[in-house]
């Protein structure tokens, strides 16, 4: 009973660390697109990646721990984190004329893209209802973005190179988790983003116009760095299929955060396409749950 409750009790903790690294992931959207009415968009992603990197620095201080430095695999470390950069800066440049509701139903189409490239990839097997789950997922996203009827901005395809970007730095971390763990990972993810970034913000920069959109700079590489940390975290304390479903909780505080901070409402679309996107990605990962689990059964 005491190793049941410590388990259930490790559980909810991680159950709670991943709902607030959620919200720290729509508090620096929600950032983010207030601070690209102040200053150029790349100046934006410096700030989430330099402040986040000072983040990481206090965190992991290489200098008491050099083995964090340490990688088997230097140039998929630099590709991995590159590809979450350009995720990055493909979405910050959307949210200029998306709403933030929007942008984050096409993100939660990452899961069906992973998907569809780990067979190629990873050489996994998908079986028939996991790609009607996909398939009916990228229903979802097409009734959201509403292509040729008038709908969504074109900024909307920025979104999708950002899901496409960001599926393969998912993959691309998955493989890299079989040679390093996760804090050197990390660890790089923000330092490749910092140093790219420091070298091209001169080309951009603005001097801020005052303190508050100073401390938002601040503000949106702590919700970049100690999201990420959050999530790491909340890994060590339980299994990622329990974790997974409450990733979709970042919906209500994104949507909330949208109608506070910009007054901007769901639109019928939006809701309708996300609640099937967001059904969706929960079938595909129950139908991975149950792979897991019954090894030995045919995949679908």
């Amino acid at each position: 009973m005491t190793a049941a409750a410590t388990i259930r009790r490790q559980r909810l903790t991680g159950i709670a660390l991943m709902c607030v690294a959620v919200a720290s992931f729509s508090c620096l959207d929600t950032t983010g697109k207030w601070l690209n009415a102040h200053m150029h968009t790349m100046q934006v992603v410096w700030a989430r990646y330099f402040f986040a990197f000072l983040l990481s620095l206090f965190y992991f201080n290489p200098l008491l721990q050099p083995m964090i430095m340490r990688t088997k695999r230097p140039y998929f470390q630099i590709g991995r984190s590159a590809l979450l950069l350009l995720s990055t800066i493909l979405n910050l440049f959307a949210l200029r004329w998306l709403q933030l509701d929007e942008a984050l139903a096409i993100l939660f189409a990452t899961p069906f893209v992973v998907a569809v490239i780990s067979v190629s990839f990873l050489g996994e097997t998908v079986g028939w209802r996991r790609w009607t789950a996909i398939i009916v997922g990228f229903l979802g996203v097409l009734i959201v973005t509403r292509p040729g009827f008038g709908g969504m901005h074109p900024a909307a395809l920025l979104c999708g190179g950002g899901v496409i970007c960001y599926a393969l730095y998912v993959i691309s971390t998955r493989v890299l988790a079989r040679s390093d763990n996760s804090d050197t990972t990390q660890f790089y993810t923000n330092l490749v983003g910092a140093l790219i970034m420091t070298a091209l913000v001169p080309l951009f920069w603005t001097t801020p116009d005052s303190w508050l959109t100073f401390g938002l700079m601040v503000l949106i590489g702590a919700c970049g760095g100690g999201g990420h940390f959050l999530l790491i975290l909340a890994h060590r304390r339980a299994p990622a299929s329990t974790l997974a479903p409450f990733i979709y909780t970042q919906m209500i505080w994104t949507t909330a955060l949208g109608f506070v901070v910009f007054r901007d409402v769901p639109h019928y679309w939006t809701v309708v396409g996300g609640t099937i996107v967001v059904a969706s990605g929960l079938y595909l990962l129950h139908r991975e749950t149950v792979r897991r689990v019954e090894p030995s059964a045919p995949v679908a």
